[in-house]
């Protein structure tokens, strides 16, 4: 098995090395990794409904799909994430497998962890694992994250949805009690002290496991997946399953309640309702609208030529904009 370290933070980078080496590799291999703050939504979930887009704009927070399914996770640097790549042995679903090597080593340090449900790993019955896998061919890829000294309150205020009426087929999140698992550590540790100690047990408990760098043209590669394909919006947004958005407001004018109904991104239906008042027909503005990507700046483009007050009197571009993103 190849141990990797890998020290870049990018998310988009992180997640397109993950593909890479799963599509390229033909041995076993065995990666940490850390992403700077950044959540990272399932392959099945509707990005949207998942995170709180307010706090994530507002704090410049990459949004990046991965390619498993399950549920969003914020990462920050006080979190380190795992990954195996099996070539020969598909284990797929088989999570106990690739978190028994975690458990193991958490009991070297008197940490008590424990599997759980169908893919989580708990401290004292608090999560502080989820994991995930994604299937290629013959081989399976499993990836996990690792609380160590995350911020917790900046995961939820991340990750905490605004009562909108999100409706489709994209897979929910399950909320769940969590913990660092340095706040359970005897000794004091930091996290790229733990990172060693993880590697330095899966090389301990197979001397044939033995270290390999990424190579440049193992980056160049990694960097075009990163511009192709997990830094565009529709991966990370449009790829989301077919939904509909119902979303309300107040403002100086009146309510507006936003419904829409949006497929691979792209809103192809749009209604307004409210006590608001303006000179224009509304169904114009709204067919104007259809056929637009469901996300801010594509909405900016198409509404800066338009006099928002003529169909909303005393609203702007901002108001409207954030109905429809269902931000507000």
């Amino acid at each position: 098995m190849l141990l990797i370290y890998n020290d870049n933070t990018n998310p988009y980078f992180n997640l397109a090395m993950e593909e890479y080496l799963l599509k390229t590799t033909t041995e076993d291999l065995f990666i940490l990794w850390r992403n700077k703050p950044s959540i990272i939504v399932g392959k099945n979930q509707n990005t949207l409904s998942e995170i709180n887009l307010d706090y994530v704009n507002e704090n410049s927070i990459p949004v990046v799909r991965r390619q498993s399914g399950g549920g969003a996770v914020f990462h920050d640097l006080g979190n380190l994430n795992f990954t195996f790549i099996s070539c020969n042995n598909n284990s797929f679903s088989d999570f106990r497998r690739f978190t028994q090597p975690i458990i193991d080593l958490l009991k070297t340090l008197s940490i008590n962890a424990e599997f759980s449900g169908r893919n989580d790993l708990l401290i004292d019955g608090k999560k502080f694992s989820g994991n995930a896998q994604y299937n290629y061919k013959n081989k399976v890829m499993h990836h996990g994250t690792l609380l160590f000294s995350s911020h917790i309150t900046d995961l939820s205020n991340a990750l905490k949805v605004k009562s909108i009426k999100f409706e489709g087929k994209g897979i929910k999140s399950v909320k769940s009690r969590v913990t660092n698992i340095s706040e359970h550590l005897n000794n004091k540790l930091d996290i790229l002290e733990f990172r060693d100690l993880i590697m330095n047990y899966m090389h301990s408990i197979n001397h044939e496991n033995y270290f390999y760098n990424l190579s440049k043209d193992d980056i160049k590669e990694i960097e075009s997946l990163v511009e192709n394909k997990y830094s565009t919006w529709e991966w990370n947004f449009g790829h989301s399953p077919k939904y509909s958005l119902s979303n309300e407001l107040k403002y100086p004018g009146g309510n507006i309640e936003f419904n829409l109904e949006v497929e691979k991104g792209i809103i192809s239906k749009l209604k307004f309702y409210g006590d608001f008042f303006g000179k224009e027909d509304i169904s114009s503005l709204e067919f104007l609208l259809q056929g637009i990507k469901h996300e801010k700046n594509s909405l900016i483009d198409v509404l800066k030529h338009v006099n928002i007050n003529n169909y909303f009197l005393g609203a702007d571009i901002d108001i409207l904009i954030s109905g429809i993103l269902g931000a507000k």
